[in-house]
């Protein structure tokens, strides 16, 4: 597979100037994984094992949101929310599949069998957080209703990760440029549509109680869920020590306090944003700067070219 240049210069600031209302579609994306390593972040192994959790979450996660929203969409009367739907289901197969290729390309070519973790994502996004038919269609709806809130709240998410993504400066810990791209592609599209999952939740009667209930339940798990993903790669790959979780939880704190991850503070901050009563998703990111990447990035070239 052919790959672009990489382009050196980081992607541009939050300065730039809003492009307004930007119509959502899925971006075909290209990237050679080949001989791409394992520690993408050299200086930085745990670091890169976090962001790598990622990878083994998202297929399963985000095909839920899309098999949500389509069985959301019959419901739908507001069509211009009904479009953007459309769009962020787009998109978000997309980021499945490009995130599915890493299983297969890059952690399993590193000899990582990442088969018993992602069963558990199976299990997870399919079963619990899954459709549950038979019963009568007002709980069908609930059920429905409380799986588009769980989104909203992982969205939120996703949105500040992107937002992070595209503005640390990880080229200083010798970051391979496709993985970067990989992740900056998916951060800038997160948060070109971080508005949707927010908007459908409230349309279906997602209010400010039911959305803090969510994200108090939520942002734990999500942590955990990364946390025992990290645990599991760091375990299986032999270059590292099995480190047991306090001794991870230090080297993790290091990576955060040198720039590699997202800070504890303003983790804490993302979360205790969506407690404020007048939260908008549109707070967080810019979409000129993730507009800006999106035009520009190597794996959406490589299609184009």
């Amino acid at each position: 597979m052919k790959l672009l240049p990489i382009l050196s210069s980081r992607p541009g600031r939050r300065d730039a100037t809003d492009p307004g209302e930007v119509a959502l579609h899925a971006r075909n994306v290209q990237f050679d994984w080949h001989d791409t390593p394992l520690h993408w972040m050299p200086s930085e192994p745990i670091a890169s094992h976090v962001i790598n959790a990622l990878n083994l979450l998202l297929p399963e996660g985000e095909r839920m949101f899309c098999l949500a929203f389509s069985e959301a969409l019959a419901l739908m009367r507001d069509e211009k929310l009904h479009e953007q739907m459309l769009g962020f289901i787009g998109q978000e197969s997309m980021h499945a599949e490009t995130h599915n290729g890493v299983l297969e390309q890059v952690l399993t070519a590193h000899g990582i069998d990442v088969d018993a973790y992602v069963r558990q994502m199976e299990f997870l996004f399919r079963n619990t957080l899954g459709p549950r038919p038979g019963r009568d269609a007002a709980a069908e709806l609930q059920t429905l209703v409380e799986r588009l809130g769980v989104i909203a709240t992982l969205e939120h998410f996703f949105a500040f990760l992107g937002d992070w993504v595209l503005n640390a400066d990880l080229e200083r810990f010798g970051a391979d440029p496709r993985v970067l791209d990989l992740f900056r592609w998916h951060g800038a599209e997160e948060v070109e549509h971080r508005h949707v999952a927010h908007d459908v939740a409230q349309y279906f009667g997602i209010g400010y109680v039911r959305r803090s209930a969510l994200m108090l339940l939520v942002f734990p798990i999500f942590l955990c869920l990364v946390g025992r993903g990290t645990k599991f790669l760091v375990r299986a790959d032999p270059s590292l020590p099995n480190m047991r979780y306090p001794r991870l939880a230090f080297r993790v704190f290091g990576a955060m306090w040198r720039g590699a991850l997202p800070g504890v503070p303003s983790l804490l901050w993302s979360a205790g944003s969506v407690l404020l009563p007048g939260y908008n998703p549109e707070s967080v990111g810019s979409t000129a700067q993730a507009v800006a990447y999106l035009a520009k990035s190597p794996a959406a070239q490589a299609l184009a070219s």
